[in-house]
């Protein structure tokens, strides 16, 4: 019987595994450690309609589905895990306090990596949390020539906001194209013909030497010799879990903390993790998965916080598939399920020109992926996903 848990982050994971306690009946102590210090709000806007002002502060806040009755710190950072004693070390302004529990939860997200050639001059940013975005936004309305380096989901969306509200935007990618691995060289190109025809400039296949200016950015040297003007840079290279404070723990750590397929934590006893810092094996993929997704975040929240409640013995296996989205000017990218180590792609609804259309990955012969610009409708493929079925899918009625 759990007496007092402990949840490290308060984002959706946490923020979704600590009402799943109390609303499954949990009535212990809760303390939830915050790292920033503001309540739980949503990410996904920040790269989209909040950064273009179409939405209020207020209208990113997460609101709470149940009354949690916890002790939450703010602006509090989990600094180390001692598995021996049982307790979480936390710096909370100034102080270092130890909490102990029987119960852990771990979902301290993740860091977005930092510049790699060392200090920036003023106006180089980067976007995770919603003070990024605060600060990104207060420097939009002069107009600036803007540079995303990066064009992962972050940069794209960056890149495709800026424009949106008329502003100068290259962006840079080191690969051949944006978004190449997380759709694959068939279908990325059309994205960035997207991001082309609403009048951003790609810089493909070229890196960025140094950012350059006086104390403030003025322009981003390229690997390639060219010199971009710059008054706004946007870097957004990808993210790491935030594991640090789990070193010498015992816990399993490899790209994130590594679950099995429950969200039980390799290593430790009555610890679950969840969402971006997490790894579970997933069965239906039949390997450790780390999505980065805000809708599997949520889940596995509530699913670890149910392995939690129910123990070793009445755990139960989480299968769901993973599923994500992308809005980019006025198309809707979803993703169900993961196209990693593809074999076979094909296009099984409509068409990619008129960019209303459902595409189909495949391996081995089994369907694993599908993905859609028409709202919704990935979710017709799900059950193809979740029994393998034999690839091309067959269009469900």
């Amino acid at each position: 019987m759990l007496e007092n848990v402990v949840v490290v982050g308060a984002g959706v994971a946490g923020t979704r595994a600590a009402e799943t306690l109390r609303h499954e009946g949990y009535d212990g102590a809760l303390t939830i450690v915050g790292a920033e210090r503001h309540a739980p709000y949503h990410r996904p806007p920040l790269s989209k309609k909040f950064l273009t002002g179409k939405v209020h502060r207020a209208g990113v806040d997460l609101a709470p589905q149940f009354d949690m009755d916890a002790r939450v710190l703010r602006d509090a950072s989990a600094v180390g895990l001692d598995m021996s004693s049982r307790s979480v070390h936390v710096r909370d302004d100034g102080q270092d306090l130890s909490l102990p529990f029987d119960g852990l939860v771990v979902a301290s997200g993740a860091a977005p990596r930092e510049w790699p050639g060392g200090p920036v001059p003023d106006g180089v940013l980067m976007l995770r949390t919603v003070d990024d975005c605060l600060a990104i936004r207060d420097r939009l309305g002069s107009r600036p020539r803007v540079v995303v380096v990066g064009g992962g989901f972050i940069g794209a969306e960056v890149a495709a906001s800026c424009r949106s509200i008329g502003l100068d935007v290259v962006l840079i990618e080191k690969a051949s194209g944006p978004l190449l691995a997380a759709l694959g060289k068939e279908l990325a190109p059309r994205w960035a013909e997207l991001h082309r025809q609403h009048g951003v400039e790609l810089r493909v296949g070229v890196g960025v030497e140094e950012f350059e200016g006086d104390g403030r950015v003025r322009g981003v040297r390229l690997t390639d010799g060219s010199r971009i003007p710059a008054d706004l840079v946007v870097v957004g290279l990808g993210v790491t879990p935030a594991t640090d404070w789990l070193d010498g723990s015992g816990l399993r750590v490899d790209d994130g903390v590594i679950c099995d397929a429950t969200g039980a934590a390799e290593g430790g006893d009555a610890v679950v993790a969840a969402g971006d810092v997490a790894r579970w094996w997933h069965p239906l993929y039949e390997r450790h998965l780390r999505t980065e997704h805000w809708d599997d975040a949520g889940r596995q929240g509530a699913a670890a916080a149910r392995t939690l409640l129910a123990g070793p013995a009445g755990a139960e296996t989480y299968d769901e598939v993973p599923y994500f989205w992308s809005d980019q000017y006025d198309v809707k990218l979803q993703m169900l399920g993961v196209p990693t180590d593809y074999d076979a792609i094909e296009i099984v609804e409509g068409d990619p020109e008129g960019w209303k259309f459902v595409a189909a990955y495949g391996r081995g012969g089994r369907t694993i992926a599908v993905l859609g610009t028409i709202p919704g409708r990935v979710y017709a493929y799900r059950e193809a996903i979740e029994k393998r079925a034999e690839f091309p899918p067959s269009r469900p009625d």
